[in-house]
């Protein structure tokens, strides 16, 4: 359903339930309130992202890649604030597939903008993953060091490190090849 569908439906039910306060029908008036914040509710939160954030969390890749089909046109369907995320979901189905692809969706996901940090970090961490697989190391050592700057909260910490660890194995194996 267009976005402005969903506003106009959420407007009209708040505006009946007023209609329903007014002429004593209290219970069907609080039942339009309810149902009216549902709907002004999924304008902001897109109940596909939210459906595919959850199978994302329940490693259910199948079921999320198909809520975020049901996207067809994102940038009509969901609010600009969503479409770097909506970017970062597909790369992040992306990357158990065809992890080289999934670049271009990391990186449209950090230019469109992403308002958590973490979410920010998450990105870097993969574009950072997606550099060491390419034998880039200064591209990774760069993206890492993004990523611990933008996760404040230390969620990804753990990931960062074995990052870091993995790009040192990569400097040994450079030195064995080279003797």
């Amino acid at each position: 359903m267009p976005n402005y569908i969903r506003l106009i439906a959420g407007f009209a039910l708040l505006g009946g339930a007023v209609a329903l306060f007014i002429f004593g029908y209290w219970p069907w008036g609080i039942l339009a309130i309810l149902l009216g914040l549902i709907v002004l509710v999924t304008y902001f939160f897109n109940e596909n992202m939210l459906l595919a954030q959850w199978f994302l969390r329940k490693d259910n890749m199948p079921k999320a890649k198909q809520f975020l089909d049901r996207i067809t046109n994102y940038e009509k369907q969901l609010i600009s604030v969503q479409h770097g995320y909506y970017n970062l979901l597909i790369g992040l189905i992306e990357s158990r597939t065809a992890p080289m692809q999934s670049e271009k969706y990391f990186k449209k996901s950090l230019s469109l903008g992403m308002q958590m940090d973490h979410n920010i970090a998450l990105a870097k961490l993969s574009l950072a993953g997606i550099a060491m697989a390419k034998r880039n190391k200064r591209e990774a050592t760069m993206y890492l060091a993004e990523a611990k700057k933008a996760d404040k909260n230390k969620l990804l910490a753990d990931q960062i490190k074995q990052m870091k660890d993995q790009m040192g194995m990569m400097d040994k194996q450079q030195q064995v090849r080279y003797r």
